[in-house]
């Protein structure tokens, strides 16, 4: 069996008054792939932001790896092997590319920088020919592959994606998730999918969660909830 890395047991958060997240249980195995699905307002990014400690959870408990780490910092959480490359990309624009991997690899012995920028070049060889380019000035889609190599240059033991595939073209979309499943199995890299394209993400996950309104509405595997006909006909348009 393989080991849990992630639990998360009746977590709820909130935003002032308002309640986010309205007890959760999850668990993540290492060396899976995990899709979590929701419409928009569901929670899905409150849940990734909650592992990452910001905002903490107000009740509840996560543990990463055995330990509890619901009342850690957040860049204790880091430091301890999660990394995140959050919704909408969020690199720094002003940055080049090479100065926001340095960025990523700051929580991570400095030995391995190379050989870590290295693995992300050859991941996106793309990067290495825009290395000096500001990234800002990159397309969405490089964007992309920059938030993803960054979160990478942090060696992580846990890769939280959010919306990895949010306004980039269908090509661009299958290159995102192809290289997701690149990363899983070629570094036996654990993955926290957070996404609204449910047929991809439910595709290449092992297994999947399905939020809504703060709560976890349905578990399986992937292909389980890609073959679920209520899943059909409220995430992947009618079953298309």
């Amino acid at each position: 069996m393989p080991e849990s890395m992630l639990k998360i047991s009746g977590v709820h958060t909130f935003y002032g008054h308002i309640e986010a997240l309205k007890g959760v249980d999850m668990e993540i195995n290492e060396g899976e792939v995990v899709s979590l699905i929701g419409a928009n307002g569901a929670g899905k990014s409150t849940l990734l932001m909650t592992i990452c400690g910001n905002p903490q959870a107000r009740s509840g408990r996560i543990e990463f790896l055995g330990e509890d780490i619901t009342r850690r910092a957040s860049h204790e959480i880091i430091k301890g092997g999660i990394a995140q490359s959050p919704e909408g990309r969020r690199i720094f624009p002003f940055m080049t590319v090479f100065e926001n991997l340095q960025m990523g690899a700051t929580v991570s012995d400095p030995r391995h920088f190379d050989d870590d920028l290295e693995r992300v070049f050859t991941l996106y060889p793309l990067l290495r020919e825009r290395r000096n380019q500001r990234g800002g000035t990159l397309s969405g889609g490089e964007q992309q592959m920059l938030a993803i190599g960054r979160a990478l240059m942090s060696r992580p033991k846990l890769l939280l994606l959010d919306e990895p595939s949010l306004g980039l073209a269908p090509l661009l979309v299958r290159q995102i998730f192809d290289i997701i499943k690149q990363i899983n199995e070629e570094q036996n890299m654990t993955v926290f999918l957070v996404e609204q394209n449910a047929y991809h993400a439910l595709r290449l996950a092992d297994r999947g969660y399905v939020l809504a309104n703060g709560e976890v509405l349905l578990s399986g595997t992937g292909a389980e909830l890609l073959a679920n006909e209520e899943i059909r006909a409220a995430y992947l348009e009618g079953g298309h």
